[in-house]
Formats: structure tokens, sequence, C-alpha cells
């Protein structure tokens, strides 16, 4: 897509295991492979003239320098950090670095979960989470952050 003045440029980021989309516990994360989700986040975005990025990684540090670039070149984050959610103070401290609205996703509802999983020590520096939804989570968070950056 050719960018102009009114595209906006967002990173979408997934985080571990979220490669094994499709097999990894359908009951809980759905049957489509990410490659697939990849494919409804581009078309959802490219109707709402956003230029997407996506990039997956099982590696805590890769992330941090993703959200660092991700600060210095796009418009938005959309962030599914996976279990580094619940942990990782190095990905919290990436996203308050970077002077652009991150949205946290999931695609389960974490709070009708483990306990574990229902706390989040990257939401409290995101704009907002967005949880439970399935893929339809990334969908919707594309659609909050057009909203917070149209305002």
């Amino acid at each position: 897509m050719a960018k102009d003045k009114n595209t906006r440029r967002v990173m979408v980021l997934h985080g571990p295991n979220l490669n094994m989309l499709g097999s990894r516990e359908p009951e809980v994360y759905g049957k489509l492979t990410l490659e697939k989700i990849n494919d409804h986040i581009s078309r959802e975005a490219e109707g709402m003239s956003m230029e997407v990025e996506v990039h997956q990684s099982n590696y805590e540090g890769e992330l941090v320098e993703l959200i660092h670039r991700a600060g210095r070149e796009f418009d938005g984050i959309i962030l599914n950090p996976g279990a580094f959610t619940h942990y990782s103070l190095a990905i919290r401290d990436a996203v308050s670095s970077v002077e652009i609205p991150v949205v946290e996703i999931h695609l389960s509802n974490v709070h009708a979960r483990e306990e574990f999983r229902s706390k989040s020590v990257i939401a409290p520096v995101t704009l907002g989470q967005i949880a439970g939804f399935g893929f339809h989570s990334y969908l919707v968070g594309l659609r909050a952050l057009q909203l917070h950056l149209d305002s």
C-alpha cells in the first residue's frame, strides 16, 4: 500500500507460542493459524487506510527491539505479548519508553482463566487491553487504535 498523509503505520507484534496457533489448544485459542490471523489483520487494516507490519517472536529481547523500532517509525502498536504479559518487565519498560499508543490484545479472556493470567504487568502502560474475542481481538484493537489516533 502506498503511504499517503492519511495512512497510519501500525506494527503488530505476536509474542511467544503464537506461531503454534491452529494446533495449540484450539479450544482456547481457536483453529486459525497465525498466517490466517495475519491475513485478517491485513485486510482489516487496508480497509482502514492503515499499513501494518507484522512480527512474531518467541524471544523477549527481539520483541523489545521491535517495540523500540516501532516507537521511531510507526504510529502505534498492537501487541499480544503472550506469556510475557504476566512477568516481562523488559517488555513493559519498552512499551513505556515509546511515545506511541500501544493496545494489548489477547485471543482468550485471560480474566476468566487461571488466576495468574489475569495479571498483566504491561496493561498499565498501554492505551488499553482487549481480550476474549479470538482473532477479532486484533481487529477490535486496530479499530480502537484508529479511533484514538484520529481523536
